[in-house]
């Protein structure tokens, strides 16, 4: 669960270089000014969603999936997190309000995934393993954050710090640079408590296998692990880092995990000469009340998706009905009318009806030069219409002196 950026942390930085494939999708339009051009695609929203999956992870965590009620796409950046409300006591009292990170990946945006780990003290992680199941509707606002990956950069370098549930918004940087073409090189340092204890693992170790851009290291920090682990140990250091990823300091870093962690990682990333604009940090604090700082950043998302549905709705209650929605309702001893279309009504009484007994007669080609042609047709000569040079040729070689009847518009009858 998302808590607050650390203020210990100055150097936490947005990082530039990195460019998902939809984000020209509105950068040319000028018009409707509605919410999508006036704000792009990433501003937060708020939003019904469902629960359609539950998957157990390691770790004690446990990943929701889920699926917007309106049937549209979630487009969010690998990184970023939604605020949800959760009917803990019940769904006549007031929703408790907790953020967290979107683990799945942008480039498959017609379901998203949370992955929530359960806090013995903690409120809402309790309920959500214990009532959150598929057919479960939440109220939802995003996506929010600036942690994340920005414009994609297919030659980009990355160093990604995980401790325990820090691992879920990095895990979506790591399907985001999985499921796009290019030369990016990920290194994920993982820290975890046991080695049972390191989520997405199976997946993790699937992906270093067959995509040669990402390597992942497990590290259990200093407690006993037994022979059975064939991982790494120690802290987070200078010479840990130093053996496993001597070009930190050409890296793109983001780090995620408990304040003391980042703290550690702060120090140790200045120390081997990473700049400050390459690290970007957030803070994680389990299943806590939201700090100041993203109870603040969430209230900010907050106006901001009431300012895009208002804008959005005005927009559309000005514009004329869609062809899609025009219903027309016919009457014939009565007016004719159109429902959902801007037109005027029509007095059936009012059109004037035309003739039966009208007879329009097309002359130019005689009977007899049909007969010459094709004794079968002379009875319809009355359709035959003169079309250049090549049609009288073929209807019997007319020429020059054939009568052609002048007609004038005037001695028409009157439709």
């Amino acid at each position: 669960m998302r808590s607050s950026a650390v203020p210990a942390l100055p150097l936490a930085q947005r990082v530039r270089g990195l460019e998902m494939p939809w984000n020209r999708v509105l950068s040319s339009a000028s018009e409707p000014a509605g919410a999508a051009t006036a704000l792009g695609p990433w501003h937060p929203q708020e939003f019904a969603a469902e629960c359609v999956e539950t998957i157990p992870e390691a770790g004690g965590m446990m990943v929701f999936v889920f699926r917007r009620m309106d049937g549209a796409p979630l487009a969010f950046r690998s990184g970023q997190y939604i605020n949800i409300d959760f009917p803990v006591d019940g769904p006549d009292a007031e929703p408790v309000s907790r953020s967290y990170s979107i683990s799945s990946a942008p480039t498959e945006p017609w379901t998203f995934s949370i992955t929530i780990k359960r806090d013995p003290k903690g409120k809402v992680s309790s309920w959500a393993h214990d009532h959150l199941r598929p057919g479960t509707v939440l109220d939802m606002l995003g996506p929010v954050g600036a942690f994340h990956l920005a414009d994609y950069d297919r030659r980009a370098r990355f160093l990604l710090l995980a401790a325990g549930a820090g691992i879920t918004p990095l895990m979506s940087m790591i399907r985001t640079v999985h499921s796009l073409p290019g030369q990016a090189d990920v290194v994920l340092l993982y820290h975890g408590a046991a080695p049972d204890s390191f989520a997405f693992s199976e997946e993790l170790d699937f992906l270093a296998n067959v995509d040669f851009r990402i390597k992942v290291i497990y590290c259990l920090g200093d407690r006993e692990c037994g022979d059975e682990w064939e991982g790494r140990t120690g802290r987070l250091s200078t010479a840990l880092l130093d053996e496993l990823v001597p070009d930190a300091n050409g890296r793109q870093v983001f780090a995620c995990g408990p304040e003391g962690y980042l703290n550690s990682a702060t120090e140790l990333l200045r120390s081997v000469g990473v700049d400050d604009t390459s690290v970007f940090m957030e803070f994680f604090s389990g299943d806590r009340e939201i700090r100041a700082e993203y109870a603040e950043e969430v209230a900010i998302a907050g106006e901001i998706a009431e300012e895009i549905a208002a804008t959005t709705e005005e927009y559309f209650e000005s514009q004329p009905a869609a062809l899609d929605m025009y219903e027309p309702e016919y009457d014939a001893d009565g007016p004719v009318e159109a429902v959902g279309a801007p037109t005027e009504a029509v007095d059936a009484e009012a059109v004037v009806p035309v003739e039966d007994d009208v007879e329009i007669e097309v002359v130019g080609v005689t009977d007899e030069n049909l007969a010459e042609a094709d004794p079968g047709s002379a009875s319809d000569a009355g359709s035959a219409v003169p079309a250049g040079d090549g049609a009288a040729a073929s209807a019997g070689d007319a020429g020059d002196d054939d009568e052609i009847a002048v007609v004038d518009p005037a001695a028409l009858p009157t439709v």
